[in-house]
């Protein structure tokens, strides 16, 4: 007869079997749960509106510029708005991610928004070169009508598929403004920058450009354009009042053209994974701080930009000079309507055409 002691120790005994048998049961179900859990995208952030979530938000320009300002003004927005349920990092000046690698990091996820100019965008969403055609607004005042939600330009924006492709989901239109030439010599015709390198964003567009006007286009990082400049390895560039004053331009470039030739826009986009994570009221409340902050920016964009330029005429480094209406036509004949034309199977032709019939050139 065996001891209650060699009864507890024997696993053949009946009653460790039955005792087994309903533990497996549980096991199993708990292990499909964790398998649906996984399979079905939950998380903890998504799983009630008390969760938190935190926003990196990386940009290249100062907190001064109209950019940042706007930055700025979405973190403390949208922290209110929430309740403090989303916290907003901001990175400003290429803190944590530059020219070279912004778009990377939000694709993969390691930033949650960024608001890069359209140039940069060249590779992934070709149609958003629109922005960097020239002469594409008169003056600031056109860019609302032209690039409104409605009209072929702002479906390409707000509607484009290609940035939906890379995982972006587009909240906004940035202004930092009109573009000036900037460089070591007066320039009141094309012909004054035949041979002499200027400083581009990475777009085609904008490479075709300077090459038609005789320059030789040399793309490069913001935040390296200073001292391209200082060290003579550029002699000009193109580039809006506040984003010239705010990186010292000024203080190494004799002379800058007011020609308003070019509009520098900013996307401002969110990885859509990471929008999708939230609860619809956050969703909307992001939404809503977005449009509240396009709106600030483009009212703070021409006030920083006239601001900039009183700080750059104060300075005495730098003469400004002022094309007449004649010397501003000879540039633009130069580039419209070819440039448009060369790019009419990239940007789309119904964008052109539309761009062409504004400026009486259809």
């Amino acid at each position: 007869m065996s001891s209650p002691s060699s009864m507890r120790k024997n696993p053949s005994l009946p009653g460790r079997r039955a005792r087994s048998s309903r533990r497996r049961p549980l096991r199993a179900v708990c292990a499909a749960a964790a398998v649906l859990l996984v399979l079905s995208g939950c998380n903890p952030a998504r799983s009630g509106e008390a969760e938190n979530y935190t926003l990196k938000f990386s940009h290249v320009t100062t907190a001064e510029t109209p950019k940042g300002r706007a930055a700025e003004f979405f973190k403390k927005e949208l922290e209110e708005r929430s309740g403090g349920r989303i916290t907003v990092e901001l990175y400003p000046n290429s803190e944590l991610y530059g020219d070279k690698d912004e778009m990377q990091a939000i694709q993969s996820g390691a930033v949650q928004m960024l608001a890069p100019a359209s140039a940069k965008f060249t590779t992934v969403a070709p149609s958003l070169q629109v922005l960097d055609l020239p002469f594409l607004f008169d003056t600031a005042a056109d860019i609302p009508e032209v690039a409104s939600p409605e009209t072929e330009v702002g479906k390409a924006i707000y509607a484009n598929e290609d940035l939906e492709a890379n995982g972006m989901k587009v909240l906004g239109l940035w202004d930092s403004g009109m573009k000036q030439i900037h460089s070591n010599n007066r320039t009141l015709a094309p012909a004054d920058m035949r041979g002499k390198k200027y400083r581009i964003q990475p777009s085609d567009v904008l490479r075709t450009q300077i090459e038609a006007w005789g320059g030789i286009p040399t793309p490069l990082a913001f935040a390296e354009v200073y001292n391209g400049l200082q060290q003579g390895l550029l002699d000009g560039g193109e580039n809006t009042y506040s984003n010239i004053q705010s990186q010292n331009m000024h203080t190494v470039q004799k002379y800058i053209t007011e020609l308003d030739h070019g509009y520098i826009g900013y996307i401002l986009v969110i990885n859509s994974d990471w929008y999708e994570s939230m609860p619809a009221d956050l969703q909307r409340v992001l939404e809503e701080v977005a449009a509240d902050s396009s709106a600030y920016n483009r009212e703070e964009s021409q006030k920083v930009n006239e601001e900039s330029k009183g700080v750059i005429e104060e300075a005495g480094t730098t003469e400004i000079v002022i094309p007449t209406e004649e010397e501003r036509e000879a540039f633009k004949d130069v580039v419209v309507p070819s440039e448009y034309e060369k790019y009419r199977d990239v940007i789309g032709p119904e964008i052109i055409d539309e761009l062409l019939e504004r400026q009486g050139e259809s």
